[in-house]
Parts: C-alpha cells; sequence; structure tokens
C-alpha cells in the first residue's frame, strides 16, 4: 500500500516566488469523491495519471498512481470528470532539504495558493519558511476533491 504523509498550509506572503526551481502545469477532474475515496484524473504537459486516494482527512492517507494514455486522459477530463476541472500551477521550492509544492489554482479556484510538504514519517521534523501561514490540513475544504465540488470563488469572505 502506497502512504502519503502530507501537510496544507496557507501562505503568509509571495517570498516564496523568488525561490521557485521549476513549475509545471495540472489540469484534473474527480471521476468519483465518496466518503472513503476519490479517484481522479490529472493531466500535466505530455504526461496523465489515475489517482486513487482514500478520503481521510489529516496528514497520513492511502494513494495509489497509475499512468495512463494521454489522449485517454482528454478524453476522461472532457467527458466523464465531474465540473468544474481543477485547473492549476505548481511551483517547486526546496527549503532546508524538504520539497515545497506550492499550488496556485486558477478557472472557478483562482486567487487560491496552498503550499504542501510530503514527508517521509509522521514524526518527521521540517523547518517552516517565513512564507509559510496557518496550517489547513484538518480543513476539508482546502483538499482538490471538494475544491472540485465547492470551488473557492463560491466561498464565503470568511476564509
Amino acid at each position: 500500500m502506497a502512504l502519503e504523509i502530507e501537510h496544507k498550509f496557507l501562505l503568509a506572503n509571495d517570498s516564496w516566488r523568488e525561490n521557485v526551481s521549476h513549475s509545471v502545469i495540472y489540469k484534473q477532474g474527480y471521476l468519483s469523491s465518496q466518503a472513503t475515496s476519490s479517484i481522479r484524473v490529472r493531466i500535466s504537459d505530455k504526461q496523465a495519471w489515475l489517482n486513487i486516494k482514500s478520503a481521510t482527512i489529516g496528514t497520513q492517507r492511502s494513494e495509489y498512481e497509475y499512468e495512463i494514455p494521454l489522449s485517454d486522459a482528454h478524453e476522461i477530463l472532457d467527458g466523464l470528470c465531474l465540473k468544474p476541472v481543477i485547473e492549476k500551477t505548481r511551483h517547486f521550492v526546496t527549503h532546508e532539504n524538504h520539497l515545497w509544492e506550492i499550488d496556485e489554482f486558477d478557472g472557478e479556484n483562482v486567487g487560491l495558493i496552498v503550499a504542501e510538504i510530503e514527508l517521509d514519517a509522521l514524526d518527521e521534523i521540517f523547518a517552516k519558511p517565513d512564507w509559510i501561514g496557518a496550517e489547513v490540513t484538518q480543513d476539508v475544504r482546502y483538499y482538490n476533491n471538494n475544491l472540485a465540488k465547492n470551488p473557492y470563488s463560491a466561498w464565503r469572505d470568511d476564509v
């Protein structure tokens, strides 16, 4: 079983931008999003994947990912996935030997930027850069499968 250990954070400022090593544009859609799991298709440049994640909220959950043909992924996104499709640019920033993935959303989630760090162990210690704000790992609104159902543009101003 594949295991993902991840923390999600809002950003305190834009100073992370000066340390971006590279960026990738993603387009992803959900075939299913239930109480137990989500199934999504993701396209990045010339690659595509089918991803299955447990719906456990928190820092640790099961995750499985399989590469699929790009043409199949386009057909699935266009014809089978729930709308809206998630559009985002993922920026990669290394800070004190940890890779941070910063998702800058477009489309119906424009304006939302979330930083994530994946760890190898639940008790792994990591340094928080000064551009990291509040942790939102436990807040279901920030999970991509929920952003597909309830986009950031539809949230009230109490975020």
